[in-house]
């Protein structure tokens, strides 16, 4: 499948379920949009919806409020599905299917006329979206920087050096890795694993701190937003 032309923006994945990229790509979008940018988001399939909401609105709301240009929560999920599981799973569930050139002409879509786009994978980047079409492969087509969400404890280690191969491995630009939520005075181990996966991951590591919906820029101004949009500047190695 040919890849889209890249719009400025950033592709956020995560080292597995859970670990805040939705939060990160929220985030994100919050930031830029307080520079006064136009920012559509995009989020591939959600999953889920089944479950009783908690602290966080479901992912396609909490980017289509966090986000500036204007779209519905639909126009940034156009696939919803209701049971927690796999989107090629929920797809199969529910009789329907995810069709990946309608991805990416929804990405085409939100990138036209806004100054960024932040597209938000499910799962991580290896989860599948079809039988045979990946998140990673998603990210492949759209050639955005990709920018890795990650816990901070035990575990980490591995499963950030394992994103960060599997995304190299397909020739994707790895924007940086950001541990959620860095807490205001870690743990040994958190400082441990944050320098470990600099060092091995070749790739900058950064804290996003704990947030709510109403914090999401604040947050975000501690990120390194116009590194991860600059291209030159990613780490593709």
């Amino acid at each position: 499948m040919p890849t889209v032309d890249a719009p400025r923006g950033v592709f956020v994945t995560g080292t597995g379920t859970g670990v805040g990229k939705s939060v990160l790509a929220a985030a994100i979008c919050a930031g830029l949009a307080a520079r006064d940018e136009r920012v559509a988001a995009l989020k591939p399939a959600v999953t889920g919806l089944d479950e009783v909401p908690g602290k966080w609105p479901p992912d396609h709301e909490l980017l289509a409020a966090a986000a500036s240009a204007g779209q519905s929560s639909e126009e940034v999920a156009r696939y919803r599905f209701g049971p927690a599981v796999s989107p090629h799973y929920a797809a199969e569930l529910s009789d329907a299917s995810i069709d990946a050139d309608a991805l990416l002409r929804a990405a085409g879509d939100g990138g036209e006329g806004s100054d960024a786009l932040v597209v938000e994978g499910v799962g991580g980047l290896m989860a599948p979206l079809t039988a045979d079409y990946l998140v990673r492969d998603l990210a492949a087509d759209l050639a955005l920087p990709v920018v890795i969400a990650a816990r901070t404890g035990l575990g980490t280690i591995n499963h950030t050096l394992l994103t960060l191969e599997a995304a190299r491995s397909s020739g994707l630009r790895v924007a940086g890795v950001v541990m959620t939520p860095w807490p205001d005075d870690p743990e040994p181990i958190e400082r441990s694993n944050r320098a470990t996966v600099e060092r091995l991951g070749g790739a900058t590591v950064t804290g996003l701190p704990p947030t709510n919906p109403e914090s999401l820029a604040e947050a975000a101004s501690l990120l390194p937003l116009e590194e991860w949009l600059s291209p030159d500047r990613s780490s593709a190695s």
